[in-house]
């Protein structure tokens, strides 16, 4: 087998080397990994919030004593049906339902909510949907001042503080970088026989 001249190998690795560092890099800014536009009827976003939160922040709560439900960008005047009900272990706990409008901006929340300790589902369904709607998994908790605080490791081992601590586009781009780097480790290890 005829082998190739050194210098032609390193050139090719050259080439191989900045193809994937552009690769990589393109992960990284890619408009790509955005989300689809939304269906009309299929989009807005519902959040459980602790009694005392802003209407106006978009972070969900999922440990609360008193709460309400947030909802934001649905469509105007779109009609809702919410629905609570216990989750295992909590199941059997009773449901909550209602009903409301979203005003012209798309927006919409409930009165104060309350319900036992527990663990419940909240099922978010608008006239316009076209699927299941939304749902939200979350613990209500009222022994405690507010409930559990949101994150922190569980026992025995690391985590994130918060549900949001990686994106979608942060995530790609960890992704991208250790393909990039994992080929160029893969393509620079040494041959057994001594050659690179």
């Amino acid at each position: 087998m005829p082998t190739m001249p050194l210098q032609r190998r390193a050139g090719t690795r050259t080439a191989a080397l900045a193809a994937l560092t552009i690769a990589g890099s393109a992960l990284l800014g890619s408009p790509a990994l955005a989300a689809p536009t939304p269906v009309p009827g299929d989009n807005g976003d519902v959040k459980i919030h602790k009694v005392g939160a802003s209407v106006a922040e978009k972070d969900n709560q999922p440990h609360v004593c008193t709460f309400y439900l947030d909802a934001f960008n649905f469509d105007a005047a779109e009609k809702v049906t919410w629905t609570i009900a216990g989750q295992p272990p909590t199941a059997g706990a009773g449901t909550k339902t209602g009903t409301l409008t979203t005003d012209a901006t798309g927006a919409a929340h409930t009165n104060p909510v309350t319900l036992s300790n527990g663990h419940y589902k909240l099922t978010w369904t608008t006239s316009l949907g076209h699927g299941a709607g939304k749902m939200k998994v979350f613990w209500v908790d009222c022994t405690t001042s507010g409930g559990s605080p949101n994150g922190g490791p569980p026992a025995g081992g690391g985590g994130l503080a918060r549900d949001a601590a990686i994106n979608p586009v942060a995530g790609a781009a960890a992704v991208g970088l250790a393909a990039v780097g994992g080929a160029v480790y893969f393509r620079l290890r040494r041959r057994p026989h001594g050659r690179a």
